[in-house]
């Protein structure tokens, strides 16, 4: 009976969803990819938005439910607020069709996310709700989502799916330094554009750094975009990563199809602090710096996180939780990890079941002694308080699942402000 109510959810969603798509004709600029994805979807709605009235999905409402939602209107605080409820559902599907009739000043442009939890599942995203500009991040050696899919390479033709069915008046914008994503403009008639730190790129970046003052706190991230023969100097404040780059420089290549340079790109990204939970930089007890990576981890975004923090020379107490729909890569993708931290940790906290094996990667490379397991982030949390020491830098990632944020909420400067900085803040989440 669920699965029928469920099913007769999305029909009437996507009917409406594709009434409104009828009626405004927006442009749907739709992003892809495995890591970044929410990053480069947030990046193109902080520039489009100071030159069109746009609409971005919030959170992660990027699949048969959530992009239609984001359609139909601005229903993401509700939905994170009351969950999957009938009740909520009804209520989306009733006030929809009655805005039908009512004049709207609805946006020129849909910044959304099509994500893939399953196969087909972004094939009839586009279907259903056809791009004018597709982007794909990346995809990886071994990304998140994959245990439902046959390998990497699986995964990366479900993603293409994005360009693939663009015609030629649309863009295909690409990340250059991803080969299975690179390969993708095979595959599309779109004129395509590309970005990344690769000779190549239509959108190159370099001279890229992890900003720190002169006492190893971390401030933020400074590169230089080219494109053709213009270059600018882009700084975003409040998170790290080369992840920032990659999403300022999807940024500008969407931008550009729309006739806005890089210089406007820059001055548009002067506020732009990132996502919730992507490398956020945020004060932390004991006059500690915490880098909140908790939104979701995978093995590239977790090399990511640990690769960014080790040019600080700060001690650093590294929180790692499991890494979740890994499939087979499972206990290697998780011994690796650990090798890799055991060389930049000074203390290592592992959370969950399958983050033994993290501490196993880790503990030729770190005195046992300072390596911690525990089974979830409320056992875990009080004594990361307890480990930290005056002026660390304190890493908390994990998978969604794993609710990381617990932990950062726990050790953060000012949990009186957890609703503004933290992931997964919402009734429905923090019910759980």
């Amino acid at each position: 009976m669920k699965e029928l109510i469920k099913k007769i959810i999305v029909w009437k969603l996507n009917i409406l969803a594709g009434m409104y798509l009828r009626i405004y004709k927006p442009q749907i600029v739709a992003v892809t990819g495995n890591v970044g994805k929410t990053s480069t979807k947030e990046a193109i709605a902080s520039v489009l938005s100071h030159y069109k009235k746009i609409r971005s999905g919030k959170g992660n409402l990027n699949n048969e439910f959530g992009v239609p939602l984001t359609i139909l209107g601005d229903w993401a605080d509700n939905y994170y607020n009351v969950g999957n409820s009938i009740g909520f559902w009804a209520r989306v599907i009733i006030a929809s069709f009655f805005n039908l009739f009512i004049e709207q000043d609805y946006p020129e442009v849909l910044v959304l996310e099509y994500g893939a939890d399953h196969p087909g599942d972004i094939k009839r995203l586009v279907k259903r709700f056809k791009p004018h500009v597709g982007v794909v991040t990346a995809v990886g050696d071994t990304p998140v989502h994959i245990e439902f899919f046959k390998d990497a390479q699986n995964l990366a033709d479900e993603k293409s799916h994005v360009v693939r069915h663009l015609d030629e008046k649309s863009y295909a914008i690409l990340n250059h330094d991803d080969d299975r994503v690179l390969d993708m403009k095979q595959g599309t008639k779109a004129p395509v554009l590309t970005y990344g730190f690769d000779e190549g790129s239509s959108f190159k970046i370099s001279d890229f750094e992890n900003r720190f003052d002169e006492n190893g706190t971390p401030l933020g991230v400074g590169f230089k975009l080219s494109h053709g023969s213009e270059t600018a100097e882009l700084k975003i404040s409040g998170s790290l990563g080369r992840s920032q780059a990659y999403s300022a420089a999807a940024a500008a290549a969407v931008a550009g199809t729309y006739g806005i340079n890089i210089n406007s790109v820059s001055q548009a990204l002067e506020s732009y602090h990132g996502p919730k939970g992507r490398l956020r930089i945020l004060r932390g007890i004991k006059n500690s710096i915490i880098i909140d990576d908790t939104y979701n981890a995978s093995p590239a975004s977790t090399f990511l996180a640990l690769e960014t923090i080790k040019a600080s020379p700060k001690r650093k107490v590294i929180v790692l939780g499991d890494m979740l729909e890994l499939g087979e890569h499972t206990i290697k993708a998780h011994q690796e990890v650990g090798t890799i931290a055991g060389n930049i940790a000074n203390v290592l906290v592992c959370v969950g079941d399958r983050s033994k094996f993290i501490a196993e990667g880790a503990s030729d490379q770190i005195a046992k002694e300072n390596i911690y397991t525990f089974t979830t982030s409320m056992d875990a949390k009080l004594k990361v308080q307890e480990l930290i020491q005056e002026r660390d830098i304190v890493l908390v990632k994990g998978s969604q699942g794993m609710r990381m944020e617990k932990i950062v909420e726990e050790i953060m400067a000012e949990p009186q402000m957890k609703k503004d900085l933290l992931v997964r803040q919402g009734t429905k989440w923090l019910s759980k």
